[in-house]
C-alpha cells in the first residue's frame, strides 16, 4: 500500500505543477503582450483623434465639396444630405459617431468617390504594398551588396560609395523620377514611363524610390560592419580558419542588420512619403496617389481614413520590429 502511494504521488503533483508552469507562461505571456497592445490602442485612438480634428478645422463647408456637382441645389436638399451624413450635429457628436464607426471597422462614405472610405482603401492598398515590397527589397539587397564590398576595404572604395550615397540621399526623389523617365523610356525607350499591371511599369519607380533608401541603409550598415569586424569574435573565426568573405556574411552581416532593423521607422517613412510622390508621378494606382487626390478634391472622410492605415502599418511594423530584436540578438532576450 506505502509503496503504490510512493508510485502514485510524483504523477498526481505533476498536473499541478505543469499547471502551475503554465499560468506562470500565461501571466508573463500577458505582462509582455498587454502593455504592447494598449500603447498600439492608444496611437490609433490619437491618430483617430488628431485625423477627425485635422479635417473638421481645415476652412470651409464639406458640403460644399460634397455638393460641388449639383448646380441646382436649394437649401432643402443641403439640409436634408447635412442631416444624413451628420453634418448638422455638434461637433462632439460626430466625434463619437466617427469613432463608434472606426470601431466598428466603418471609415464612412467618400465625398468624392460615393462608396464606402474601406472599400476605397482596399482597392488601392495592393498596388501600394506590391511597390512598397519591391522598392524596399531592392534598396535591401543593394546597400548589403555595397556594405559587403566596401566596409572595411581601401579608402578609395569607400569614398566612391559615401559618393554615390550622399548623391542619392541629396536629389529629390521627384526629380530623380523624372530623370530615369527622360533617359529609359523617352530616350532609350526601354521601359513604360507610366502605368501599371505588368512588371515593367514597376521598374522605373521602384529604381527611383529604392535608391535613397539604399543610401540609408549602406551607410548605416557599412559602419556596422567596420565596428563588428574589430570584434574578438571576428578574430576567433579568423583565427579558426574562416575566410574573409565567410566572417562578413555569416558573422558580421548579422550582428550589422540589427542596426538596419532599428531604422525601420525611417524607412517606412520614406516608403510612405515616396510612394505618395511616385505614385503621382509615375500615374500608378495605390493609397499614395488616392491620399494626394483626397486633398485636393477636400475629401475629409478619405483623407481621415487614410491617416488611420498610415498610422496603424507604421505601429504594425515598429511591433513587429521590438519583437524581432531578440531573434536577432540573442543577449536581448529577457531584457
Amino acid at each position: 500500500m506505502t509503496a503504490s502511494t510512493n508510485t502514485l504521488a510524483p504523477s498526481a503533483t505533476a498536473p499541478s505543477q505543469a499547471g502551475l508552469a503554465a499560468r506562470r507562461a500565461g501571466a508573463a505571456v500577458a505582462k509582455a503582450v498587454l502593455p504592447r497592445l494598449a500603447g498600439v490602442l492608444g496611437v490609433v485612438w490619437v491618430a483617430v483623434t488628431l485625423a477627425f480634428l485635422v479635417v473638421n478645422v481645415i476652412p470651409g463647408d464639406p458640403l460644399d465639396t460634397i455638393m460641388a456637382g449639383i448646380t441646382n441645389a436649394t437649401p432643402e436638399l443641403r439640409a436634408r444630405i447635412a442631416a444624413d451624413l451628420g453634418l448638422d450635429k455638434p461637433l462632439i457628436e460626430q466625434y463619437g459617431a466617427y469613432l463608434a464607426g472606426v470601431v466598428r471597422g466603418d471609415l464612412g462614405t467618400s465625398y468624392s468617390r460615393g462608396i464606402p472610405v474601406s472599400a476605397v482603401i482596399l482597392s488601392e492598398l495592393g498596388a501600394t504594398a506590391q511597390f512598397a515590397v519591391a522598392a524596399v527589397g531592392f534598396a535591401v539587397a543593394l546597400a548589403v551588396g555595397v556594405a559587403l564590398l566596401t566596409s572595411g576595404r581601401r579608402p578609395m572604395a569607400r569614398r566612391l560609395a559615401q559618393f554615390f550615397e550622399l548623391l542619392a540621399l541629396s536629389v529629390p526623389t521627384f526629380w530623380s523620377g523624372l530623370l530615369v523617365i527622360m533617359l529609359f523610356a523617352f530616350t532609350l525607350r526601354l521601359l513604360p514611363a507610366s502605368g501599371a499591371g505588368e512588371p515593367r511599369h514597376l521598374v522605373l519607380p521602384t529604381l527611383t524610390l529604392a535608391l535613397p533608401l539604399a543610401g540609408i541603409i549602406s551607410q548605416v550598415m557599412r559602419e556596422r560592419m567596420e565596428h563588428a569586424l574589430a570584434e574578438p569574435f571576428v578574430l576567433t573565426a579568423r583565427a579558426r580558419g574562416a575566410g574573409d568573405w565567410a566572417i562578413r556574411t555569416r558573422h558580421v552581416l548579422r550582428h550589422s542588420s540589427l542596426a538596419v532593423v532599428t531604422l525601420s521607422s525611417s524607412i517606412l517613412a520614406g516608403v510612405l512619403s515616396g510612394s505618395a510622390v511616385l505614385e503621382t508621378l509615375f500615374a500608378r494606382p495605390g493609397i499614395g496617389r488616392v491620399l494626394v487626390q483626397a486633398v485636393q478634391e477636400r475629401d475629409l472622410p478619405l483623407v481621415a481614413g487614410l491617416v488611420i492605415v498610415i498610422a496603424g502599418v507604421f505601429v504594425v511594423i515598429n511591433t513587429a520590429v521590438d519583437l524581432l530584436y531578440p531573434v536577432l540578438d540573442p543577449r536581448l532576450r529577457g531584457v
